[in-house]
């Protein structure tokens, strides 16, 4: 009962996080002149970043409530409470453009667009036949993750967030290579120094358990 009272608390401030963010979003947005195209690779990146965080925060939760290990659960936390925040200055800088929340395009089909540089190297994960995006999990594993326990499920998490947050690195870097709105890229600019520092101390914590057995 106890456990499952602070997941429950835990969900609520990252909900209200969320609202906090939406907030911001809002209150950060451009103006109306400088109001990116609902096509734009800014639009597409928000859009489907939201949906990138969204299984990173439900990751989180769920080892949250199955790990025992003080470091991996404070880390898992922060993971949720700052996608869940990041999410909502997303929603709110679509809201205040006036662009809807979804596209009628497959999911990455942003990414297929020139870079602002005109060079043709690697900016990004190109879009899949059916709009994957990088890094996200797997339903299956997700059910894996879910139904395991202990040691198995911790090496499970972090495997899964690893992956999961370097394709969110891709994301940053790609819209880093094809926009110059000022908030996306502020943004993408600081999704990638988090994440990366995630996956550092992730990566040190999944070394010590295959070390370990």
């Amino acid at each position: 009962m106890n456990r499952s009272r602070r997941v429950l608390a835990a969900v609520i401030v990252a909900v209200l996080l969320g609202a906090g963010g939406f907030l911001i979003g809002r209150l950060s947005s451009p103006a109306a002149a400088t109001t990116p195209a609902t096509t734009s690779a800014a639009a597409g990146f928000l859009r489907d970043m939201q949906v990138h965080h969204a299984q990173a925060v439900d990751m989180a939760m769920t080892i949250r409530d199955i790990s025992s290990d003080p470091a991996l659960r404070l880390l898992a936390y922060d993971i949720a409470l700052g996608q869940s925040q990041q999410s909502g200055q997303m929603f709110g800088l679509l809201e205040s453009w006036g662009l809807s929340q979804s596209s009628s395009q497959p999911a990455m089909t942003w990414m297929s667009q020139p870079v602002i540089d005109g060079s043709s190297g690697d900016h990004g994960h190109a879009a899949t036949a059916d709009g994957t995006m990088p890094g996200l999990a797997t339903s299956e594993q997700l059910a894996r993750l879910k139904a395991a326990s202990g040691v198995e499920a911790e090496k499970l998490f972090l495997t899964l967030m690893i992956a999961h947050h370097r394709g969110g690195l891709e994301m940053a870097e790609g819209v880093l290579a094809r926009t110059t709105v000022p908030q996306v890229v502020s943004m993408a600019k600081g999704i990638i120094v988090a994440q990366q520092s995630d996956i550092d101390a992730m990566q040190k914590m999944l070394d010590q358990r295959d070390t370990s057995g």
